[in-house]
């Protein structure tokens, strides 16, 4: 890893999987032990699949997980929080999820150009790295590389996976843990400018 860069490990919880038109319903980022979280509105339903799995559900009370209810930010505002979270690291960042080229990234970037603030953070967030096929890479023969999957095999450990937060601690404890490589990680990156 270049020593000019930091490692921020996120995740995003959506109304679904289109990455054409879900919307964001919670951000959650790690970077050590500096924790980002922020829940927001959506304003399209979620799916069902999307019910069951992160146990988010809207209704005209607002935001509730798994009954409680949830105190939202509006989108932008949220947006801007994020930005203002990653640009406190002073240095650029590598911004890494778990399956970030086919989704995370693709979400992420479609909702910044959408509210323009893609610019701002192609300022601070210089490549994204995908740890799904950085764990492929690393570890080809696995039966499973789903990130739950990958926590138990690897940690030892159950989590409240489909919380962006507990799924973006785990994920640093999984890359400290492989403590992979520079070579195989830049094979996993992928620019930031890139608009899907």
């Amino acid at each position: 890893m270049a020593a000019d860069k930091i490692i921020v490990f996120f995740d995003l919880e959506t109304t679904g999987l289109d990455t054409a038109v879900c919307d964001i319903i919670q951000v959650g980022a790690v970077c050590e032990e500096q924790v980002f979280n922020v829940y927001t509105l959506p304003s399209c339903a979620l799916t069902r699949s999307a019910k069951q799995v992160t146990g988010f559900n809207v209704t005209p009370e607002g935001l509730f997980l798994r009954g409680r209810r949830k105190q939202t930010t509006p989108l932008l505002d949220a947006l801007k929080a994020f930005l203002n979270f990653l640009r406190s690291f002073r240095r650029p960042v590598l911004l890494a999820a778990h399956n970030a080229r086919r989704f995370d990234a693709p979400v992420l970037t479609r909702v910044l150009q959408q509210h323009s603030l893609l610019q701002e953070f192609q300022q601070v967030v210089t490549d994204f790295l995908d740890t799904f096929l950085l764990s492929k890479n690393l570890f080809p023969n696995l039966t499973s590389y789903s990130q739950e999957n990958l926590v138990q095999f690897f940690l030892r450990q159950f989590y409240n996976a489909h919380d962006a937060v507990e799924d973006a601690k785990m994920l640093q404890k999984l890359y400290n843990a492989w403590k992979p490589p520079p070579s195989k990680v830049w094979r996993s990156t992928f620019k930031a400018t890139r608009v899907y």
